[in-house]
């Protein structure tokens, strides 16, 4: 399955480098660029991209901004930070807007395309850095309060399909192993995000850091 890309970035030198890279994998295909957030808002309805590669440091605003406005008119539609950021601010923020994986620009071509792949598949990808400090915040207390939320209101099928979301899974790898319809777990899935008040799946990851559920 071809996943449909739309670059985001105000260097065009860096956006030819990343069409250059990413043209040459045969699950990708390349629907455009924008080199400011206003081009990045107009092509994604559209050009209708599967997933935005999302730089932060856009001349007219944020792109954890919008990753917002992105998240919010088309929740269907990926994005991956693709940043000279590493510090914690822009982190904790970029995921908070909903984005689906967090790259440093730094980070080796192979790092960015498994980003690409996971987050087109529904998961969540971390540069493993950066990952540490999601871990550390979120151990020690987290900035967000889904912990306070007992897993007691969870049924013991939810529990379960938590469990497997938190690891990873997809909503049909969970079917399989539950002998279960995907729409079924994806009505587990709803009501999960909804007893415990997450909006992503990197917020469920993060609660089930806390609670124990996996091993960070």
């Amino acid at each position: 399955m071809t996943t449909r890309l739309l670059l985001v970035d105000d260097h065009a030198v860096v956006r030819s480098g990343l069409r250059m890279l990413l043209e040459n994998e045969s699950d990708f295909e390349i629907v455009g660029e924008a080199g400011t957030a206003r081009e990045a808002l107009e092509s994604v309805p559209r050009l209708t991209p599967d997933l935005v590669l999302m730089d932060i440091g856009l001349p007219d605003m944020s792109g954890i901004e919008v990753t917002q406005k992105i998240k919010q008119s088309w929740p269907q539609v990926a994005v991956v930070a693709l940043t000279i950021h590493e510090d914690e601010e822009y982190f904790f923020n970029m995921l908070q807007a909903g984005a689906s994986g967090y790259v440093p620009k730094r980070a080796a071509p192979e790092e960015l395309l498994t980003a690409i792949r996971a987050a087109a598949s529904g998961e969540v990808y971390l540069y493993p850095s950066l990952a540490k400090l999601l871990v550390k915040d979120y151990v020690s207390g987290g900035k967000e309060g889904a912990g306070a939320n007992p897993l007691g209101d969870l049924t013991e099928r939810e529990q379960e399909v938590l469990a497997h979301l938190a690891d990873g899974a997809s909503n049909q790898e969970i079917a399989d192993v539950l002998s279960i319809s995907h729409k079924t777990v994806a009505r587990h899935r709803e009501n999960i995000m909804r007893k415990l008040n997450l909006r992503s799946r990197t917020e469920l990851v993060k609660y089930a850091i806390r609670k124990g559920i996996i091993n960070p």
